[in-house]
């Protein structure tokens, strides 16, 4: 079987995408030092799967003992990695904490990819490489702007580092740049854990309704949209983790034209935050308790995706809409609770 490491196994998009790779052939290992995510996520896969997943709790940015992965697994034949740090926030707080984290790690695995001839990458980036793009919806040529957090400006940097470390050796890259991912899978055996109070709106949503928190706060409402709150792509999680296996099989069966490319996974249509309070009010019935609050450093203020070089090239085909998303959320937050009563 063809062997995929995927870095940060055990987080949101990680997760899925373990579950999406089995389902379509394809051996898989994680490697996760749960210092963000919680290891018992893998066990809402094995239950979907069938299967146990293997996940070496190791921290990529320790290079020998990334190292034991590949001397243990020489079978390797592709890396997808999401391992990183991901709260624009924080990062505005702390970046030199994500400058460390999130282009250390990114190193350490290339050196390893490099080292153990692994030949096919899957880099997770971000439409956070866009900036505040001076046009929307933005294609993967729309020139980048300065990146508005710490967090989008590694994504950046790791773009580059990816691009550069592969023109002089045989790995061939793609560089997934998403959109937002929400949701949970259709199980709902697997989906968002933050750990903390959440930074992004879907959790900080289904957390209110469901009264952990005792409301939430939108950021801004004077930006020059519809109706003044920021606008964003939401995607389907699954949606994107069936982009990450698309983007395997299309290096492994060397349908790539260049050794590095670059793909936008969102639907393709923008909702503002007050869109996406309705969305998911309608879905479920309740009605979230919300205030208005200040802009917040790092926060882009409009930007969707022009997904056609996916849906072409890919073969890709979002299949979830806004309802979808908001009701598998919904219905994972339900499933949380349950757990724990």
């Amino acid at each position: 079987m063809n062997k995929i490491l995927v870095t940060g196994g055990c987080g949101y998009i990680g997760v899925h995408t373990i579950v999406d790779l089995v389902q379509n052939g394809y051996e898989v290992i994680s490697v996760d030092n749960n210092s963000r995510s919680d290891a018992a996520i893998l066990e809402g896969a094995e239950k979907i799967l069938g299967k146990k997943i293997k996940n070496y709790k190791i921290d990529i940015c320790n290079l020998s003992e990334t190292k034991v992965i590949f001397q243990e697994n020489n079978d390797i034949i592709g890396i997808i990695h999401f391992a990183a740090y991901k709260a624009v926030g924080e990062s505005v707080e702390k970046p030199l904490l994500y400058f460390g984290n999130n282009l250390v790690s990114l190193i350490n695995i290339l050196k390893c990819a490099q080292e153990f001839n692994v030949l096919h990458f899957i880099f997770s980036s971000s439409c956070t490489v866009y900036g505040n793009p001076d046009k929307i919806p933005v294609t993967e040529d729309t020139p980048q702007k300065p990146a508005e957090s710490p967090y989008g400006a590694t994504k950046q940097i790791g773009e580059v580092i990816v691009a550069n470390t592969i023109s002089s050796n045989n790995i061939n890259a793609i560089l997934l740049r998403y959109f937002n991912p929400v949701g949970a899978h259709p199980s709902i055996l697997i989906g968002e854990m933050p750990l903390g109070k959440p930074a992004n709106l879907v959790p900080a949503i289904t957390q209110t309704a469901i009264g952990k928190l005792p409301a939430m706060q939108i950021h801004g409402r004077d930006y020059e949209t519809k109706d003044g709150s920021c606008l964003r792509d939401y995607i389907h999680v699954c949606d994107i983790a069936h982009a990450h296996t698309l983007a395997i099989d299309y290096l492994v069966n060397k349908k790539h034209s260049a050794k590095c490319e670059i793909f936008n996974l969102g639907t393709g249509t923008g909702y503002t935050v007050l869109e996406v309070i309705k969305a998911f009010e309608k879905v479920s019935g309740v009605k979230l308790n919300y205030t208005i609050g200040p802009r917040r450093a790092g926060d882009v203020i409009a930007i969707y995706a022009n997904n056609n070089k996916a849906k072409t090239e890919l073969g890709w085909q979002p299949k979830y809409n806004l309802d979808d998303m908001m009701d598998s959320a919904w219905k994972w937050e339900l499933q949380l609770k349950n757990n724990k009563n």
